[in-house]
């Protein structure tokens, strides 16, 4: 059996996203074009790509492991690929940044011994960024409940949220600038205001 996972890219020119369906086959990576997706975050896009290769058929149901939560086993697939660090979001806000000439650390916790990591971190401005996933943060444009473990993704989503909360308290009392955005933001916009928070402290 060979694990699939979707993959997105987009057109410079146009600024289109092709979704596409990755496998592999033990000598080689395989892959098929499945569509175009138009979606406003990088979890609704990677969703529409399975729906597509479902319906094109080049998908079959297998075993979900015991106690898992997910209705499916592409819903779980779905999941992985959102987690992590690295997105594409993260990626182009950090490019962004370093054309200004700023230079930062990445996936640095700010406090020693806190185990928490900014996504983008300027020890000496003392500015922490995070840019957090529609789906897990709990996105009020684009976040949509669960249909099935209600309770328990209910009780997820709400743990998360009080983890940012208190992330942000810590950092806060400790003397930090916290500057939080959605994976489907803008990058200039995002860069706009981290440029503004790490200027602002640094003189």
């Amino acid at each position: 059996m060979a694990h699939a996972s979707v993959s997105l890219r987009v057109l410079p020119k146009t600024r289109r996203i092709r979704a596409s369906l990755r496998w592999g086959d033990g000598r080689k990576s395989p892959e098929r074009y499945l569509g175009e997706v138009e979606h406003d975050s990088r979890e609704a896009n990677l969703a529409e790509g399975w729906r597509l290769a479902w319906a094109k058929g080049l998908l079959r149901e297998a075993t979900l492991p015991e106690g898992s939560t997910v209705s499916t086993p592409a819903v779980r697939a779905s999941m992985k690929g959102n987690r992590g660090r690295d997105t594409k979001p993260e990626k182009a806000l950090r490019s962004l940044l370093f054309k200004e000439g700023l230079r930062y650390r990445v996936n640095a916790s700010p406090i020693q011994g806190l185990r928490r990591s900014a996504d983008v971190l300027f020890p000496k401005a003392r500015v922490a960024v995070f840019v957090d996933g529609c789906f897990w943060h709990v996105c009020p444009e684009h976040h949509r409940p669960a249909t099935k473990n209600k309770d328990y993704w209910a009780e997820k989503f709400a743990e998360n949220q009080r983890r940012d909360a208190e992330t942000n308290r810590i950092l806060e009392e400790a003397g930090w600038t916290i500057v939080r955005a959605w994976e489907h933001e803008a990058p200039e916009e995002v860069a706009r205001r981290v440029i503004s928070a790490v200027r602002r402290t640094t003189g």
